[in-house]
């Protein structure tokens, strides 16, 4: 297997194991994927054919400019002070289409995929399924890939109730 090759299978692992750890609500295994600084974005549609551009401007679905954002909604989830994630919401989530964006090195990837996620809210007995496609830095750094920065377009923004990181 040629070193671009493994590279990108070493990229589309950590995005299965990302969506694994989600379905299965690892939080720990899931907080670990990313660095510490870390960026988390999900612009919203400002027309229909143009994204937000910058998450300090406009509106966003969710942003996030580092871990700390994340870690402290996993822990309002575990805490049981998030009403919209009591009970939690059982998700499924797919990932495909994992491509390179540009030439994979040993420290870094680029990678772009398309992903859907099933979920279902017990509260209300409802599925929904969101779906997109996200684009990832990932950085190798002393144990391993870390997600640098990872950006979600949400292709179909019509939210039935409500959005949160484990739902995409």
């Amino acid at each position: 297997m040629s070193e671009a090759r493994a590279l990108l299978a070493a990229g589309e692992e950590l995005l299965q194991r990302e969506g694994v750890y989600l379905d299965e609500q690892r939080w720990d295994e899931w907080i670990a994927l990313f660095a510490l600084d870390c960026e988390y974005w999900v612009p919203t549609w400002t027309s229909d054919r143009a994204l937000a551009t910058d998450p300090q401007r406009e509106m966003s679905h969710i942003y996030y400019a580092n871990r700390q954002g994340l870690e402290d909604r996993i822990v309002r989830i575990r805490s049981g002070l998030s009403p919209a994630s009591t009970p939690m919401p059982r998700t499924a989530h797919l990932v495909t289409a994992v491509l390179a964006l540009e030439a994979p090195t040993p420290e870094r990837l680029n990678l772009r995929s398309t992903w859907s996620s099933h979920v279902f809210f017990p509260r209300r007995r409802t599925s929904h399924t969101f779906f997109g496609y996200a684009h990832y830095e990932i950085a190798r750094r002393e144990n391993g890939w870390l997600i640098q920065r990872k950006k979600v377009v949400l292709q179909n923004d019509y939210i039935p109730s409500m959005l949160d990181f484990y739902c995409i």
